[in-house]
């Protein structure tokens, strides 16, 4: 008889731990043995060591997909890149430690991709990480979240530890933040455009529309990180992301969007805000190498699924 998984994510109420909770109930990828946990910041205060111990002591997990953080975005990131750091590595240094603490098997974390050198060649892949500073403006999340590359090697060279990482790009789905000041583009055009459809007013795209981004929809993620934890072998992280053929700008996501509301007002570009960057392509090649098979939901349908989510749930929906 095989020896009962329990396997415990943290973080595991936001978009992507909401995300891996549907494919394990809804899309068969639970397995005979296993117990999924999904905690949430009311199960415990992982940045504080004796509320992340009472965790690990309940539930004793035999793996951990670790998803918990404290983000936000730009402004919140430029006001508060100190917080970001202690709070995130507190966070870090808790959860592995118990990982290692209570025995577990093997450890999945998520990093970003705005972790990686301001100042770099594209495509970006996984060797590129350390090589030079991340944007002056999200300093302290992205040298916390680099940090947990820096542990994972050092819980294996000097414990045997299987902990490793996963970078996804653009992440959209059901659950996101649609917060417009707070929350990622995608997110954000699906309030703006539910917002104008019932008001009658223009759909205002920020920018030009031109800068291009890979998204990766949140229950592909969801699947590739089940497949992250029971198959894939190596300590260093691995890029889960759409092929670099498949970027498309902010301008053709936002008519995938209207697509899916099927809107047919105005849309302007207030061309007077910021592009920002314009691309940050990453490579999937190492994805490609061990799963040349997977596919992919097609952009327009997984649109298509966030803003269906998004209307059902709208007055319940983080925004």
């Amino acid at each position: 008889m095989s020896e009962k998984q329990v396997i415990l994510v943290t973080g595991g109420t936001g978009l992507v731990g909401s995300a891996i909770k549907y494919v394990v109930t809804e899309g068969g990828e639970q397995r005979p043995g296993e117990e999924w946990v999904f905690a949430s910041s009311k199960d415990a205060d992982l940045s504080d060591e004796a509320s992340t111990e009472k965790l690990f002591q309940k539930y004793k997990p035999t793996q951990v997909i670790h998803l918990a953080a404290m983000v936000g975005g730009l402004f919140r990131n430029l006001k508060y890149n100190l917080d970001f750091f202690r709070i995130n590595t507190r966070i870090n240094d808790n959860v592995l430690q118990m990982c290692f603490k209570y025995n577990v098997k093997k450890v999945v974390s998520c990093l970003s991709t705005c972790i990686f050198p301001d100042k770099t060649t594209y495509p970006i892949d996984e060797t590129m990480i350390h090589n030079g500073p991340p944007h002056d403006s999200n300093f302290g999340y992205s040298y916390a979240k680099r940090m947990i590359d820096v542990q994972n090697k050092g819980y294996n060279k000097q414990h045997g530890r299987q902990f490793t990482a996963v970078i996804p790009t653009n992440v959209f789905g059901p659950v996101d933040n649609f917060d417009l000041e707070d929350g990622h583009v995608l997110p954000g055009l699906i309030n703006k455009a539910y917002s104008a459809q019932c008001d009658n007013t223009p759909f205002v795209i920020w920018g030009t529309g031109s800068p291009r981004r890979q998204f990766i929809y949140s229950r592909d993620l969801a699947r590739l990180m089940i497949w992250v934890l029971r198959e894939y072998p190596e300590i260093d992280p691995i890029i889960l992301s759409v092929s670099e053929q498949e970027e498309v700008s902010i301008k053709e996501a936002a008519e995938a969007v209207l697509k899916a509301f099927d809107f047919k007002g105005e849309v302007k570009y207030d061309t007077s805000k910021s592009d920002g960057q314009f691309k940050k392509t990453a490579s999937n090649d190492k994805l490609l190498k061990y799963r040349p098979d997977f596919k992919f939901t097609p952009f327009d349908q997984a649109v298509k699924e966030t803003v269906d989510w998004f209307k059902q749930n709208y007055d319940t929906a983080r925004k």
